[in-house]
């Protein structure tokens, strides 16, 4: 029985989520950034961890500088 990246615990067919080559519970992929529930394939990854779209994967990951994200853009502070 394969274990859920994030939770570390078994993860039963029926409750699976296949993602970045992992199986996960619906409620464990998760954005690394906002913690915001992800959906099989409607998501980023960046070093194994992922990410939603946007904002996050833009604002950490995508390009810095005027003219790019518009309105749409998001920059998050550390």
């Amino acid at each position: 029985m394969p274990k859920c990246p994030a939770c570390q615990k078994e993860v039963y067919f029926a409750e699976r989520k296949t993602s970045l080559g992992k199986d996960w519970h619906s409620g464990c992929l998760r954005c690394a950034e906002c913690k915001k529930v992800l959906t099989p394939g409607s998501h980023a990854e960046h070093e194994g961890k992922p990410y939603c779209n946007k904002p996050c994967y833009s604002a950490l990951f995508g390009p810095k500088g005027f003219g790019h994200g518009g309105t749409e853009s998001h920059t998050f502070r550390k």
